[in-house]
């Protein structure tokens, strides 16, 4: 067996387990083609789709509140959070083509699904949080707390998880 052939195999066995793992929690799939895992929108949970600075912005908020939540990133630089179905995007957020609602049985990439630039992986699995898809309002409430962050200017604030080195303006010397 080459080493491709191997891989795919040890792959396809990651992708047939987080699937079952998902529909065992009751996160049910959308039938594909077995290359990809796509997880079912509209009934169980939505998922709500942003820029990774939005992402990390959201999660720092939720953070501050003690709250843990499912959080997936993809290689193409977005987050993604599962929510209750059937809240929505208040008006304020449908303004803003970068995030993005995902629901009606629109499938959604879950890791570990393999794209040419990368992997859907989980920043914060659900099996930390047992699996609890959040409320919507709480998702949707810190992405709108990010989106007005972002536009006043996306300053720093504690515990926005910034390195020493970038809030003082760059690395610092030793005299």
């Amino acid at each position: 067996m080459s080493w491709w052939d191997s891989y795919r195999a040890v792959y396809g066995a990651e992708l047939r387990a987080a699937a079952r793992e998902y529909v065992d929690h009751g996160w049910p799939l959308v039938p594909g083609s077995g290359a990809d895992v796509l997880l079912d929108t509209g009934t169980v949970l939505d998922v709500v789709e942003v820029p990774a600075e939005l992402g990390r912005y959201a999660c720092a908020q939720l953070r501050d509140r003690g709250l843990v939540v499912p959080v997936a990133a993809t290689p193409q630089g977005t987050w993604w959070f599962p929510m209750s179905p059937g809240y929505g995007l208040p008006a304020e957020l449908s303004l803003h083509a970068d995030v993005v609602l995902h629901t009606d049985g629109i499938g959604v990439l879950a890791p570990p699904t393999e794209r040419p630039d990368g992997w859907v992986h989980w920043r914060v699995a659900p099996a930390l949080t047992g699996y609890r898809v959040p409320d919507a309002d709480v998702i949707i409430g810190a992405v709108t707390d990010a989106v007005r962050w972002r536009a006043a200017g996306g300053d720093l604030r504690p515990g926005a998880q910034r390195p020493a080195a970038a809030i003082a303006g760059g690395p610092r010397s030793r005299s």
